[in-house]
C-alpha cells in the first residue's frame, strides 16, 4: 500500500540517520498514516480514506466533504 495521504498529499521523504561520530547513513521518514472511514452525509456514504495525522486534523477543522473537494483538487485523490 503507498506511503502517501489522500488528504494532506504527505509521502515519505529521505534523510540521514546521523551517529554520534557523525557518520551519516541513508533512512525514510515516513508519514504518521491511518486507515480511517468517514461518513459523507451529502452522498449518504462511508468512504475509506488513508490519512496521516495532520489530514484528520484538516478533516475535523474544515469537514469531509470540503476536504475530499480540495484533495481532489489537487489530485491527491482519484
Amino acid at each position: 500500500m503507498s506511503k502517501v495521504c489522500q488528504i494532506t498529499g504527505k509521502k515519505v521523504i529521505t534523510g540521514h540517520s546521523v551517529s554520534h561520530s557523525n557518520i551519516k547513513t541513508k533512512r525514510t521518514f515516513a508519514p504518521n498514516l491511518q486507515d480511517r472511514r468517514y461518513y459523507i452525509p451529502e452522498e449518504k456514504k462511508w468512504v475509506t480514506l488513508r490519512v496521516s495525522a495532520a489530514g484528520m486534523r484538516t478533516i475535523n477543522k474544515i469537514g469531509i466533504a470540503e476536504a475530499l473537494k480540495r484533495a481532489k483538487a489537487k489530485g491527491y485523490l482519484a
